[in-house]
Formats: structure tokens, C-alpha cells, sequence
């Protein structure tokens, strides 16, 4: 499988995830779920290697690295929610 089509999936999957395990008034579509999870996949390798838990693994996607992408997309959510809710909408 092309890289970039295991990103999308795995941008796909802990994005849809991340909303289902946190349901709320979040922008919605599919490419926004899509990113969500690419960058929360980011983040999550940051802090899951940072943290000694291991990284995103590059080109395959297992368990491990839906994982720590779904907690960083989870954790991304968590920020956009005080961000909107500080803002006052």
C-alpha cells in the first residue's frame, strides 16, 4: 500500500474513532475527520515518543499506531473544544 494511502487511512480511522469515543458539536465531513486523525496522529507519535510508548509506525498500520493516533486526535478535540468554549461560541 502507497504511503500516503496508509495516512489517509489511518487519518480515516483514528479521526472516526477519536469522534465516536468523544461525541460533541464538532465540525463534521470527512476531511475534516481525515485530518483530525493525520494530525492527531502526529501529535500522538510527539508525545508517544517523548514518552517512551513508541511512535507512529511508518508505513504499516497496526493496532499500536491507531492507538496513539486516536489519543492524539482525542487530545486535539479536547483543545478545540476549550479554544471554542474561551471564545465564547
Amino acid at each position: 500500500m502507497p504511503l500516503w494511502l496508509s495516512w489517509l487511512l489511518l487519518g480515516l480511522i483514528a479521526g472516526s474513532l477519536a469522534k465516536f469515543i468523544m461525541p460533541g458539536r464538532d465540525p463534521t465531513g470527512c476531511i475534516f475527520t481525515i485530518f483530525l486523525g493525520i494530525v492527531g496522529a502526529m501529535v500522538g507519535g510527539l508525545i508517544g515518543t517523548w514518552l517512551g510508548w513508541g511512535a507512529v509506525t511508518q508505513g504499516t498500520l497496526d493496532l499500536r499506531s491507531i492507538g496513539i493516533a486516536t489519543g492524539g486526535a482525542m487530545i486535539l478535540l479536547i483543545v478545540g473544544r476549550i479554544a471554542r468554549r474561551g471564545r465564547g461560541a
